[in-house]
């Protein structure tokens, strides 16, 4: 089976979120599965620096884009055998200080810069030798792309057009438009309508991709009946649910090559189930770094996360407001509202001796923060998948989740199963169901059998890309047999 994927990040190559691991973890899965795998992602600004095995090729794209004509060259790197990364050199559109915006400011050029990547996929996909069967696009900054190969079918004869399939990450960012940008794809207008790339108005990305996609797939199966009600169907629900028979839920899955307790080189200690003191030596690590009074007995919470209200950092705010008179310690890595990320820095100035604010983005933090703390908190609005949750579990560090999306499907709470407990649920949106989740922490963390029971069933569960590739795989086959 060949397949080429696409997205606008992926890691370790450029990341603002969970996308860019998914995506990267997805093509490495594959290609360890036998497909042949192309990856097509923008070459951003600062990549070829960090990554000197990327070479330039001989291709070249030179595409309309509305009145004008722009032209990209397309480097290479070979990353594992079978696995191809095509990056899209445009230097107007990619060589940015950031991927998106600045300053909480998309970029003002996002259309463009977006509908000339989706353009550059379908390129390839008819371009490559290797003849790709399928194009697995995700989210919208690529998601016109189903919509570019249906029309270069049926207008330009390509009798052998791969089919399509688009995977939904956030169904709250769809990459809308005023209706001028269009004209940007040079399609027809007959697609311009409510039952494609049409949105009151405007144009949709990631509704044409929902439209014209042959398999439409999300990133956990909770979310996929989410998205089909209006509560969290953003407007697109009702697409959705005539869309339902070509759309899965799938679970991604975790690159434990990267998220490990052993060899990793951004932990200094090494831990396991049987010899669990270099997590402790991790915790007392950490709580240095962070600034805070090293102790063992204090239970040590924390949180990594765009600061936004899809991800409750309101509600994590007054919850903490609530909880620092126990006797407990938080730690925020995050970025994202400048109001959230002063009321976050104002908090750890309040409480020097128990929080700590990092603002910004730290990948090698990231993974001490995981392994370092007792609970981390994920109280998320909605959560179409969420991928730290899995981490924390590999790391024995106990998640504290809303019961939502992957999240819901990911973790057990002991009211559901109390032997095979992994991690504390709550259900209501607010600061005081959130509080009394972490209550209920306080108290596990003084239970030592059942705190390392939790801690147990959590690092022995199994959300390896084994699982997640099969599924993938299942669906791909299908989708092909179809055609």
């Amino acid at each position: 089976m060949k397949v080429l994927l696409a997205s606008a990040e992926v890691h370790p190559y450029s990341k603002t979120g969970g996308l860019a691991d998914m995506v990267g973890a997805l093509a490495k899965a594959l290609a360890r599965a036998g497909l042949r795998v192309g990856l097509v992602t923008p070459l951003y600004q600062g990549i070829l620096e960090r990554f000197p095995g990327i070479q330039a090729s001989d291709g070249q794209i030179d595409l309309p884009l509305g009145t004008r004509r722009v032209r990209a060259d397309v480097f290479q790197h070979e990353w594992e055998s079978g696995l191809t990364i095509y990056f899209v050199q445009q230097p107007e559109f990619f060589h940015r200080a950031r991927l998106y915006q600045e300053q909480g400011e998309d970029y003002p050029d996002n259309a463009e810069r977006f509908v000339f990547l989706s353009k550059c996929v379908a390129h390839l996909a008819r371009s490559l030798p290797w003849e790709p069967e399928l194009v697995h696009v995700h989210d919208w900054q690529v998601a016109l792309t189903p919509l570019l190969i249906k029309d270069e079918k049926e207008r330009a004869g390509w009798g052998a057009a791969p089919r399509t399939c688009l995977t939904i990450h956030n169904l709250a960012y769809q990459g809308v438009f005023d209706r001028s940008a269009y004209e940007l794809t040079n399609l027809s207008w007959s697609h311009f309508n409510p039952d494609g790339a049409e949105f009151h108005g405007m144009m949709n990305c990631l509704k044409a991709g929902i439209c014209y996609a042959d398999l439409i797939t999300t990133v956990s199966p909770r979310y996929a009946r989410e998205i089909m009600t209006e509560a969290f169907g953003c407007g697109l629900d009702g697409m959705l649910r005539r869309r339902q028979s070509s759309l899965a839920g799938i679970l991604n899955g975790v690159d434990y090559t990267e998220w490990k307790t052993t060899g990793n080189p951004f932990l200094e200690h090494r831990f396991t189930l049987r010899n669990f003191r270099g997590k402790a030596a991790e915790k007392f690590s950490l709580q240095q770094e962070m600034g805070l009074p090293p102790a063992a007995d204090i239970p040590l919470f924390g949180n990594i996360s765009r600061l936004v209200d899809q991800k409750g950092s309101h509600i994590l705010l007054g919850a903490l407001e609530e909880m620092l008179a126990a006797k407990m310690q938080f730690v925020l890595l995050g970025s994202g509202s400048p109001m959230l990320e002063k009321a976050f820095q104002n908090l750890s100035r309040r409480y020097p001796g128990q929080v700590a604010a990092r603002i910004g983005y730290d990948h090698a933090l990231s993974h001490r923060i995981e392994a370092g703390c007792d609970f981390y908190l994920m109280p998320s609005r909605f959560e179409p998948c969420g991928l730290n949750q899995m981490y924390s579990l590999r790391y024995g560090t106990i998640p504290i989740v809303r019961a939502t999306g992957g999240l819901d499907d990911s973790i057990i709470d002991p009211t559901e199963d109390l032997e095979q407990a992994t991690g504390i649920k709550f259900y209501e949106y607010s600061s005081r169901a959130l509080a009394k989740a972490i209550r209920k922490a306080l108290v596990l963390y003084l239970n030592a059998r059942l705190l390392r029971q939790f801690r147990k069933n959590g690092m022995t569960t199994d959300f390896s890309w084994d699982r997640t590739t099969h599924a993938y795989l299942a669906v791909y086959r299908r989708m092909l047999e179809t055609a």
